[in-house]
């Protein structure tokens, strides 16, 4: 027997639909490329959405075809979003911090028919358009004051588009598997592949990063999205602002500390999410120029793990809470949240912030578990570690065009490459990437904990942790520190540091100290290419 409710689907459109008619008024605040603070509300945000995806029509962009953005988070990029999305195409968010070969690799891949670019890029784009064999015509965000002086093919202004058109559109009803969004892993390990995610998907991935027990947003939020829409779509927050009536708050290209704490305080911002390296930076400029924070309650940070240092600061001096959080490209991303359960209120506060380090618990509709080597199922007691597995409806089945074969195992889980524990209340923490885990005598050790606790000193910047060949323990950890501006610290004061947080066979065999580390275009601690560096390196231990 079949239920008798409504078969409406699940659609992208039926979002910026809501929040037109419920939260009209709700403002939408970007810093924008060309300078001025841009303001509108979800209304104008729907008309304009409306005329775009008119305008793509006229250009020929038909249902199913890619279309690609190099942009900042700023409300032409969500009005892309949906336009695009909406009318039954795809929206293919570029990330332009990778390596020009690989962002001609994708758009080439994607077949991507037009590209929308911010002015930021247009250097980029320039470079790039003779490569891109099947982008039919570029699109510049912005009007016709600003629009670039390149040479670039088939170049069009954003604004004389929308201008051309009315708002008489109506959403087409989509089967609501419908393809709707196509990111591309970084590309960390060979050419970058693509996550192909769909209306059902989006859309229940933004029900449930809404929750309590999630990101927590309400008509009543002011959600300022550090972290890029082109990095996995900005964590989905803009699909799950709309669908509550949060007021949206785009940095754009602006996300240096002074930038980021200005809108904080203007916009009387309450929720805030980035990578970890975003609020260092932060950190480091409100501690120099003595500034708090008034209205910033709490963060979300993921990307990478947080350090302990991070949370703790955020905390302790800023009054802020701190929400770790776990995903991928391939998971839409949102996995894990981190929030305490009621039988936590009572903890002492060194039992509490333990828990905060973790990564939290899996949002309903994400099934996860640990394995041993042969695919045995580990206990979820907290201490037993192992490879990290996923299932769920915002989880991907394979990448696009089948790149990398069939990734899922054969009882149709997902690795994530990730080693980690589970306790028995479900909370996820992850000790290390597989690849990064570092294999000392029949023993692992896990990087990220060692770049936790060298964060934890006063003198240092940032830090990371390599495993590099020893002739008799296979691997042994190599501490790479960053050092705070003006600040002095030796090795032996480093390496003493690390007295009675791990046991002794942990502790790093040599430290190097540089002026910067190496990052991935999201943000990343680049590993591989540490590893490229320092793979002669020889310890003294050695």
């Amino acid at each position: 027997m079949l239920s008798l409710m409504m078969n409406q689907p699940l659609m992208i459109s039926s979002l910026i639909r809501h929040a037109d008619k419920n939260h009209g008024d709700t403002e939408i605040v970007s810093r924008t490329v060309e300078g001025p603070i841009h303001r509108y509300n979800y209304r104008a945000a729907h008309v304009r959405a409306r005329r775009l995806a008119r305008a793509l029509a006229r250009l020929g962009v038909q249902a199913g075809d890619r279309v690609g953005t190099l942009a900042w988070n700023g409300y032409r990029h969500f009005e892309l979003y949906y336009a695009v999305s909406g009318m039954g195409a795809v929206i293919h968010t570029i990330n332009p911090r990778l390596f020009p070969d690989q962002i001609t690799y994708i758009v080439n891949h994607a077949e991507d028919r037009y590209c929308f670019f911010d002015l930021t890029f247009a250097p980029l784009v320039e470079r790039l358009a003779p490569s891109c064999k099947s982008v039919k015509g570029w699109v510049a965000m912005t009007d016709r004051a600003h629009m670039p002086n390149v040479s670039i093919p088939n170049l069009l202004c954003y604004e004389d588009l929308l201008a051309a058109e009315n708002d008489d559109f109506d959403w087409p009803e989509l089967d609501e598997n419908t393809a709707a969004a196509l990111c591309y892993t970084s590309g960390t390990t060979g050419n970058p592949k693509g996550v192909l995610y769909g209306h059902r998907s989006t859309l229940l991935h933004a029900y449930a990063t809404s929750l309590p027990d999630a990101k927590n947003f309400s008509a009543s939020s002011v959600v300022l999205p550090i972290v890029p829409m082109f990095h996995v779509n900005a964590w989905g927050i803009p699909y799950a602002a709309p669908l509550v009536g949060a007021k949206l708050v785009f940095p754009g290209p602006g996300l240096d500390g002074a930038s980021i704490y200005e809108l904080l305080e203007t916009e009387r911002v309450d929720s805030a999410s980035g990578v970890p390296t975003v609020w260092l930076n932060l950190i480091d400029y409100m501690k120099q120029n003595k500034l708090k924070l008034s209205t910033l309650k709490v963060t979300t940070i993921g990307g990478a793990a947080c350090p302990a240092a991070i949370i703790r600061t955020l905390q302790d001096d800023f009054g802020v809470r701190v929400m770790h959080g776990w995903g991928m490209t391939e998971m839409s991303p949102v996995g894990t949240v981190n929030c305490p359960k009621a039988k936590h209120a009572g903890l002492p506060a060194a039992e509490a912030f333990e828990l905060s380090l973790k990564q939290g618990r899996p949002l309903f509709g994400v099934d996860m578990k640990i394995v041993d080597g042969d695919g045995n199922e580990l206990p979820r007691d907290g201490k037993a570690f192992g490879n990290l597995l996923v299932k769920g409806p915002w989880v991907m089945r394979e990448y696009y065009k089948s790149e990398g074969g069939k990734p899922l195992t054969a009882d149709g889980w997902f690795p994530t490459g990730d080693v980690a524990t589970i306790d028995a209340d479900g909370y996820l923490q992850i000790t290390d990437r597989s690849k990064d885990v570092i294999k000392s005598g029949g023993e692992w050790i896990s990087s990220i904990d060692l770049e936790n606790i060298a964060i934890g000193h006063p003198a240092v910047m940032e830090a990371a942790v390599i495993g590099v060949r020893h002739p008799k323990w296979d691997e042994r950890p190599l501490l790479i520190v960053v050092k705070k501006s003006g600040c002095e610290v030796s090795k032996n004061s480093m390496l003493k540091f690390y007295e009675g947080k791990v046991a002794r066979w942990c502790v790093p065999d040599d430290v190097v100290f540089v002026e910067q580390l190496p990052h991935t275009a999201t943000g990343k601690l680049s590993k591989m290419t540490l590893r490229e560096q320092f793979k002669d390196y020889r310890l003294p231990t050695a």
